[in-house]
């Protein structure tokens, strides 16, 4: 025997068409306003907080993160302005103090080499009495070997230019005599002295004195026998007066 499902209010609707009913309520429910007016409602509204969106606090995070980059961004280019400006200012004052130097240096250079090539007369205010290779019995070569300045016993005698004393004491027919080396490398001698006023191994400048002029050895009177010479011996005399000429000293 087949039993039938009678039809009537005690039938539960569906699962579709319970969904179809929710659906069509709320389109019932929006058709009418009356979402509209809820969510227009205060006090519904109130329940939605704007920092439950997300997007203030999203916007305000952002703000602050770009101006702290922007303050830390200006600070370190500031530093990098200050540590350039230092590097420049220490670059400057570096190449100022080389300046200086180099400035030094060549007025060093410069008096050094004046000290060297400045060259005076061995007697002041005097001449020359008899030349250089002058022919004569007086001297046992038969010619005179260097030049004889005129002057009294006494008379200071200087260094003719910047050496060192390699030879002092008594020369034979030369008497009491000087032979310094130069710092060109040729050799001065001086003789008939009556004093001798440094020692060997001095250095000596030019114009310093260093004896006095008398008549000892071999001489007719007072005077100063000088001679230019390639080394510090006898026989190895060159021409005097063009020596000290060839050094600024005209005679």
């Amino acid at each position: 025997m087949a039993f039938m499902c009678a039809t009537g209010k005690h039938r539960k609707p569906g699962r579709v068409k319970r969904t179809t009913a929710q659906a069509a309520g709320v389109a019932a429910l929006t058709t009418t306003g009356v979402i509209g007016t809820l969510a227009a409602s205060p006090a519904l509204a109130a329940e939605r907080p704007a920092e439950q969106t997300g997007l203030t606090p999203v916007l305000a995070a952002s703000d602050d993160v770009a101006e702290h980059i922007d303050a830390q961004a200006s600070a370190q280019q500031r530093a990098a302005e200050r540590k350039a400006a230092q590097e420049a200012a220490a670059k400057a004052a570096a190449e100022r103090v080389k300046q200086a130097r180099e400035a030094k240096a060549r007025a060093a250079r410069e008096a050094e080499r004046k000290r060297l090539n400045t060259f005076v007369a061995p007697i002041a205010h005097s001449y020359v009495s008899t030349g250089y290779e002058a022919s004569s019995s007086l001297w046992s070569s038969g010619s005179h070997t260097g030049i004889d300045f005129h002057a009294a016993s006494g008379t200071p005698v200087h260094a003719v230019g910047v050496g060192t004393v390699v030879s002092t004491g008594w020369g034979g027919a030369y008497g009491n005599q000087i032979v310094i080396r130069m710092a060109d490398g040729t050799y001065t001698q001086y003789g008939h002295l009556s004093s001798i006023g440094v020692t060997v191994g001095q250095a000596v400048t030019a114009g310093q004195r260093i004896g006095l002029s008398g008549a000892t050895g071999n001489v007719t009177g007072p005077h100063l026998h000088f001679e230019a010479r390639t080394s510090p011996d006898y026989g190895s005399d060159i021409d005097p007066v063009a020596y000290l000429r060839e050094h600024g000293v005209d005679v």
